[in-house]
């Protein structure tokens, strides 16, 4: 109920107006977002290497409906693809399609994309194509496949374990060789497409990952990046590698900036590529409430902040 909440706010235009103007809220998500502006977001990057975590660096923003505020956003990853090879920073780069004009002209956004892939490819970067709600799955695909037949290997799309339609999808990238970041899913999706109690998309995730890094996929050459802070998903996949005699190199975790940070170094330090999700920009609020949303303890992380007497440092 708590979660179905928070998603629907996420949408309310009225409700970000009013929440990006309170303080605590603002700081609080700092905890999930690089900053607002390119140079925040690559410091907290190389903080990051420093570690031995790598980097998808996100330019938040979706949703987009005017076509200069979709070629400004592209812009945006042009320029940051630039400044993360100039500065020497192991990052990649994220995005959402309607960030990028899908729901103006899907030929736009696809030019658009295409645009940046080009300019990642050269540089020797990947883009990661994030999925959005249901409705898009079919347009984001679409673009997918065209990108692949383009002859563009250095592309990943999101795919939703939460979604009945996942393990089809999956085993039509897995027969063209794409390159798939799995995730459990954070929008609100009737029950008619996704499915709705957390332990039956524990167990599609848990399926799912196991046809990713199975021996069909790795004969395609299809590579898997798991993304999920779950530990049971996490030691699900390390058993499972382990059993099959996977190397890390066949594959790489993913986790969201901010969550599990300890986790993340240890992962690391067992030898295995874990690249940490990154957002930055203005425009934080939906994000925002979808990670309140997925996770039960980043709202009371904020419900602490929320009551913090001014001056008071937290514990």
């Amino acid at each position: 109920m708590m979660r179905q909440l928070f998603l629907t706010l996420s949408q309310s235009r009225p409700v970000e107006t009013t929440v990006s103007r309170v303080g605590p809220v603002r700081r609080m998500t700092r905890r999930f977002v690089a900053g607002e502006t390119r140079g925040e977001a690559l410091h907290v990057a190389r903080t990051l290497n420093a570690d031995g975590l790598a980097v998808a660096l996100d330019y938040l923003g979706e949703s987009v409906n005017d076509p200069d505020e979709a070629r400004a956003h592209a812009e945006e990853y042009v320029s940051l693809l630039k400044a993360i090879r100039a500065q020497g920073v192991n990052s990649d780069v994220s995005l959402k399609l309607t960030g990028m004009g899908l729901d103006v002209d899907e030929e736009l956004c696809y030019q658009h994309v295409r645009r940046v892939v080009e300019v990642a490819d050269r540089h020797g970067n990947s883009v990661e194509i994030d999925m959005e709600a249901s409705p898009y799955v079919e347009a984001t695909l679409r673009l997918y496949k065209r990108l692949l037949r383009e002859g563009f290997r250095n592309v990943l799309v999101a795919i939703q374990a939460y979604l009945y339609r996942s393990e089809h999808d999956i085993r039509d990238l897995i027969a063209i060789g794409g390159r798939v970041r799995l995730v459990k899913g954070a929008y609100a999706e009737p029950p008619g497409v996704a499915f709705p109690q957390k332990q039956d998309v524990d167990a599609n995730f848990v399926r799912l990952m196991r046809l990713m890094l199975g021996p069909e996929a790795r004969a395609t050459g299809f590579f898997a990046a798991i993304a999920t802070h779950d530990e049971p998903m996490i030691r699900a996949t390390l058993d499972y590698v382990s059993e099959q005699r996977i190397g890390p190199e066949a594959f790489e975790f993913q986790m969201i900036y901010g969550i599990r940070r300890r986790r993340q170094r240890e992962l690391a330090a067992e030898g295995y590529t874990v690249r940490i999700y990154v957002p930055y920009g203005t425009h934080w609020y939906p994000y925002f409430m979808r990670r309140l949303a997925e996770r039960p303890a980043n709202l009371f992380f904020l419900l602490r902040h929320l009551v913090e007497l001014p001056g008071r440092r937290p514990k």
